[in-house]
């Protein structure tokens, strides 16, 4: 009869990396449509105005933003340099304000509507008149949670 001998050291099996760069690139690809890299491309230039005390937004995916202000150098032909006010991406007036509110409140599920902001973003050089007409066009859409975008102010008075 022959005897059977035990192998010397339990070695492990090697592990195949032959399917990694599929893994890789699988998780380029999640991660390359997933993304979202930018909501809106600038047309106004804003300079926020520096603040000391500030506080930060919880929820940013319940912030709707309003830019005001100068054209920048792209656009300074076609619409001149008055202030003007950006929804999204694009340039608007006063009038549109409503119809962007209503749009951004119908992607917000119904029970977290009541806790949206707009946040206001503001060249710090506009003058109040746009901004006050902003804010009235804002209380007639029964938009009041309303939030001013600043820096933070380094230096103590």
């Amino acid at each position: 009869m022959a005897r059977f001998k035990k192998k010397q050291g339990n070695s492990q099996p090697e592990i195949s990396t032959a399917s990694l760069p599929d893994i890789i690139f699988m998780l380029l690809f999640f991660f390359m449509v997933v993304t979202k890299l930018r909501d809106a491309e600038m047309k106004v230039r804003v300079v926020t105005p520096s603040a000391t005390e500030l506080t930060k937004l919880e929820q940013k995916s319940l912030v709707n933003h309003i830019y005001i202000g100068r054209p920048v150098e792209k656009y300074k032909k076609l619409y001149g340099t008055k202030p003007r006010i950006q929804l999204g991406d694009k340039f608007a007036t006063v009038d549109d304000i409503p119809l962007f509110l209503e749009n951004f409140r119908t992607k917000v599920p119904e029970r977290q509507r009541k806790l949206i902001t707009t946040s206001l973003k503001v060249d710090k050089d506009v003058t109040m008149g746009i901004v006050q007409d902003v804010k009235t066009e804002l209380r007639k859409s029964a938009q009041l949670k309303i939030n001013y975008s600043a820096k933070r102010r380094d230096e103590k008075w």
